[in-house]
């Protein structure tokens, strides 16, 4: 299930000013080079990271199971170069093969159930050409995310002011639950959303079930060596050397 936080069109559209192009961004723009390429983006939100690489010249299919988000990804600018779908990462199956693909935002923590990750890896294998690359980043368990969760920011929107206040609500095992209240002129919109912490043993073997194997685990958005005890991130890069050439 989807939350509201995606679902909603009144918050998809705000949905850039609080989690807009940033240093993440630049890391997988840059995966892709330069030579045109065939990419699908798993997760794909609001659509910038896909518009951008279409900007480039790559060929770009971009799926993400809330249709208020694509809404707003299809009226971007150069958003009339990518393929965008509704379909969920466990279920997206096409006949096209991809040179790279990426899920990013941490969007597999969304994924809730160890069997849901083993669908999305599946989905990627399945469309993963001969010397394709998967990349895709979590957050590091390890740390204590808990502690700096909490946040509120001042937003407008069509010259509409919106508070968004972020609040951390339990961890479950490795369930984080939380909530976002948004604030605008005439009423409160209050979201609640759950991410799931995975370790890396648990990531590999998701992996390995799906038939695949972690190449390299960075720690940073400048290609820092991973580090369990001060690393935010583990960017996962995947090869699948006997994937599908068509």
């Amino acid at each position: 299930m989807v939350d509201e936080h995606y679902v909603n069109p009144e918050l998809a559209e705000l949905y850039d000013l609080d989690s807009g192009w940033s240093v993440d961004s630049d890391f997988y723009l840059e995966l892709a080079g330069h030579q045109p390429k065939d990419i699908l983006d798993i997760g794909c939100g609001t659509g910038l990271l896909a518009c951008a690489y279409a900007a480039r010249g790559h060929r770009v299919t971009a799926v993400d199971p809330a249709e208020a988000m694509l809404n707003v990804a299809r009226r971007k600018h150069n958003a009339s170069m990518v393929t965008w779908v509704q379909a969920s990462a466990q279920t997206f199956r096409s006949e096209a093969r991809f040179d790279l693909i990426v899920m990013t935002g941490n969007a597999m923590m969304a994924l809730l159930e160890p069997e849901a990750m083993l669908a999305c890896l599946e989905t990627m294998k399945y469309h993963l050409r001969k010397n394709g690359r998967i990349v895709f980043e979590v957050r590091n368990p390890s740390l204590d995310w808990t502690s700096e969760w909490n946040y509120a920011m001042a937003l407008k929107h069509d010259d509409v002011d919106v508070q968004e206040t972020r609040r951390f609500i339990a961890m479950d095992g490795p369930l984080m639950r939380f909530e976002f209240d948004y604030v605008f002129p005439d009423k409160v919109i209050t979201t609640k959303s759950t991410i799931r912490f995975n370790s890396l043993s648990e990531i590999n073997e998701r992996l390995a079930l799906a038939g695949l194997e972690a190449e390299d685990v960075q720690g940073g958005w400048h290609c820092e060596a991973f580090d369990q005890d001060v690393s935010k991130y583990m960017i996962i890069t995947v090869r699948h050397r006997q994937g599908r050439d068509a």
